[in-house]
């Protein structure tokens, strides 16, 4: 249920992303910046995230940084000027990924102690919520609804399910996290960071760039350019829902090289489709190959311990960081059709470090 409502959530941010930078009216590197603070603030929320585990545990966490995250959420829809949205996006990076490490690492430690693969099924979760959360934010945009009633409308009744979700949980069900500001991996952990460095930076990009590169490139309606984001994730959860069954048949070092490749071919049809429609397939076929990177470098580094699953998801957090400024820059110099090409390159580099990393397993 904390998989999907994370999904809801951050599906209904992107899928709005269009129309917010409409409406303050900011140009590709402006919205750049307003992006690069949402990354920020994931990168600074590791410290908070473990200050609030230690103190209150992680119960608690998820609750207090679950209503702060649909709190941001709201703000972000009323922000008038691009300084308060960029200060929303900030507040939206911390609680975000302070929930983000809190449930991840609930799940690891419960696929440790299982001896089974769940994690691909559980991130699968979070995909149907982003799937419902663009679809219903393309729903809105269509109904010339305004991102901050939309907000608005969704954040009272996501409160009650966090909460209901909170009262079932037990006490003890999450790792503890590293009291450090920040855990950089070492060793062979570093590889695993890598690719969730480069991970993030791809599916960063492609959620916040995507209804972007539809609206501007071919002209996509309000309507219609949250569907890039739809596609993307309705084909990364077909894909986890059955990643934990290949993993066992074919390993997850396979499965994150082969389906990197398949990433980058689907992020070039996009770039060289002759109609938004078209290029909805492209987007489709990323989502199908980025899919379980994600799961299986967490699973990997959770087996490692919570400290390592902690460094991993540092250097993903420093990706999410660096993705938004560099994909606003390549998009304000050359285009958005180089911009997204440039996503699928790093498609292709994900597949050389995946090929390398031996502790995918």
């Amino acid at each position: 249920m904390l998989f999907t409502l994370f999904g809801l959530i951050m599906g209904s941010w992107a899928g709005r992303i269009p129309a917010l930078a409409e409406r303050v009216q900011v140009s590709h590197s402006a919205l750049s910046m307003v992006l690069l603070c949402g990354g920020l603030g994931a990168v600074v929320s590791y410290p908070i995230s473990a200050f609030l585990m230690g103190r209150f545990g992680a119960r608690k966490t998820m609750l207090i940084s679950g209503m702060a995250l649909l709190a941001v959420l709201v703000a972000i829809g009323m922000a008038p000027t691009v300084p308060r949205l960029m200060l929303a996006v900030l507040g939206l990076g911390i609680t975000a990924s302070t929930f983000d490490v809190a449930i991840n690492s609930s799940a690891t430690r419960r696929e440790k102690e299982s001896g089974k693969s769940e994690l691909s099924t559980l991130h699968g979760l979070s995909c149907a919520g982003g799937l419902a959360g663009a679809t219903l934010g393309s729903l809105m945009a269509s109904l010339k609804i305004a991102p901050a009633t939309h907000f608005v409308m969704l954040a009272g009744p996501l409160a009650l399910v966090l909460w209901a979700a909170y009262s079932m949980m037990a006490e003890d069900g999450v790792e503890q996290v590293e009291k450090k500001p920040f855990s950089l991996p070492r060793g062979p952990l570093a590889l695993l960071g890598l690719l969730g460095f480069l991970g993030s930076m791809s599916e960063g990009s492609i959620a916040d760039w995507s209804g972007v590169f539809l609206k501007e490139h071919f002209g996509a309606s309000d309507g219609l350019a949250p569907l890039a984001l739809s596609s993307f994730s309705v084909m990364m959860l077909l894909s986890r829902l059955v990643g934990d069954k290949l993993k066992v048949r074919f390993g997850a070092q396979r499965l994150v090289t082969l389906g990197s490749l398949v990433s980058a071919s689907g992020l070039f049809f996009a770039v060289l489709a002759p109609n938004a429609y078209v290029a909805l397939g492209g987007f489709a076929i990323a989502g199908l190959g980025l899919a379980l990177l994600f799961p299986f470098v967490f699973s990997a580094a959770g087996a490692q311990g919570p400290i390592a699953l902690a460094g991993v998801a540092s250097m993903a957090y420093s990706g999410s960081l660096m993705g938004p400024p560099v994909i606003g820059a390549v998009a304000h110099y050359v285009g958005m059709q180089a911009a997204i090409a440039y996503v699928g390159g790093l498609s292709i580099l994900i597949a050389l470090v995946a090929s390398r990393t031996r502790l995918l397993k």
